[in-house]
């Protein structure tokens, strides 16, 4: 276990240059047990952008409870950066949780039943308009 220190709030970049940071530091015993980051999809051609995303990084406190430390960022000005954490359990890791990829990254992912892939393919929606031919 190592100290752990996280800060949660929010900053804002102002146009003014100036950052209006409300944060605090939060400190604990912990290990880092998985790291997620899923880039917003929002440019011209609909392809990620790395302006604006989320990170996620999942914890094991000192205690055993499993702490994930979000980061809802942007690097637009005047769009705020939102850090906190959350406790959650198995369940949020696992298939369909809150939390699946950290899950999976961490060890407590499994293989998806059949009917689990057949329920959400996940895939493009040409690919799926496709296959329901």
């Amino acid at each position: 276990m190592e100290k752990i220190v996280l800060r949660i709030g929010t900053i804002v970049g102002m146009s003014s240059g100036h950052t209006q940071d409300t944060t605090r530091e939060v400190e604990f015993m912990g290990e880092v047990l998985s790291h997620y980051t899923a880039y917003d999809d929002s440019n011209r051609s609909g392809g990620p952008t790395d302006t604006r995303g989320v990170s996620q990084t999942l914890y094991r406190a000192e205690d055993g409870r499993l702490i994930v430390y979000v980061e809802d960022w942007s690097h637009w000005q005047g769009e705020p950066s939102h850090y906190y954490l959350l406790a959650v359990d198995k369940d949020d890791l696992g298939v369909n949780g809150r939390f699946e990829e950290l899950g999976r990254g961490a060890g407590f992912g499994r293989a998806l039943t059949l009917d689990e892939a057949l329920a959400d393919l996940g895939l493009p929606v040409e690919v799926e308009a496709y296959a329901r031919i």
